[in-house]
């Protein structure tokens, strides 16, 4: 208990930040528990892994709707809380959040790259091929809004309590820019692998990927454990935990993915780890 409180704040007393640092946590995990067992949040490669039946009679939107509407909530309220935190560890939280969620919406939507600004049409760097169901969308959506609003709000109840013994904001912030980029030129590479017009999928090529099928996956890891030493808050520690849970989840099941649509895919290249898993 005595490494705890150096490192991290004392749990606020609230009764609600505590109950969502557990439910984060524990839904988390057991959403990466299904990813492994089978059972998809249904969206990118996933998004019609259902019954033909049942996903009939589902709602449905287009992948690029689906994610602005995952991000945007996230991106305003993390914008919201430079109007409620003050210090230098909370500003440096609110920017990180305010910086991941951008960098969301600018994946999604926006903007020809320098590289190719002579050519006529705009570039986007996600390439999208299907749909996502709307009851994932909107899943996932509240899981990063809530999430966004209680770690800002973690963050504001430890305004006036003494900072940790250890003070690990600038191993944070070094790991967050780590992740951050690093998840940003994984997504540019897989954006590479299509053509215009192009909806095939493709064995990634380039990176970590020789590696490992989820690199991006790793780095937004490393970027969430960076979000959560900035903050050094129990809520911030246990929401990185359970991304920790589910990305694994979801990279194991990428990974069985490729190897069930690609025959050649290498055995080699390991889902999340390099040579480890």
């Amino acid at each position: 208990m005595s490494i705890w409180l150096n490192i991290f704040y004392p749990p606020p007393p609230s009764a609600f930040v505590a109950a969502m640092s557990v439910i984060s946590l524990a839904s988390l995990a057991y959403s990466g528990l299904s990813e492994v067992r089978g059972r998809h949040l249904q969206y990118s490669k996933f998004w019609n892994t259902g019954r033909p039946s049942d996903d009939a009679r589902r709602a449905c939107i287009s992948s690029r709707a689906g994610m602005l509407l995952l991000y945007t909530p996230a991106l305003a309220s993390a914008a919201a809380s430079f109007g409620v935190l003050a210090g230098e560890r909370s500003l440096l939280l609110g920017l990180a959040l305010l910086l991941h969620f951008f960098k969301r919406d600018f994946e999604v939507c926006t903007i020809s790259s320098l590289i190719d600004c002579f050519r006529s049409y705009v570039l986007f760097i996600h390439q999208y091929s299907g749909n996502m169901m709307l009851d994932a969308a909107i899943s996932i959506f509240l899981s990063y809004f809530l999430s966004t609003v209680c770690m800002i709000y973690a963050q504001y109840l430890t305004q006036g309590v003494p900072e940790p013994m250890v003070d690990l904001k600038y191993v944070g912030v070094v790991l967050f820019l780590v992740g951050i980029v690093g998840n940003f030129y994984h997504h540019y590479l897989l954006s590479k692998l299509r053509e215009k017009g192009d909806k095939r999928y493709k064995i990634p090529k380039g990176g970590l990927f020789r590696l490992v099928i989820c690199p991006h996956y790793l780095f937004e890891i490393i970027g969430f454990i960076g979000v959560s030493l900035i903050s050094q808050t129990v809520y911030a520690f246990s929401f990185a935990t359970g991304i920790v849970f589910y990305l694994m989840g979801r990279s194991n099941a990428t990974r069985r993915w490729y190897l069930s649509k690609f025959q050649d895919f290498p055995k080699e290249v390991k889902a999340l780890i390099p040579y480890i898993y």
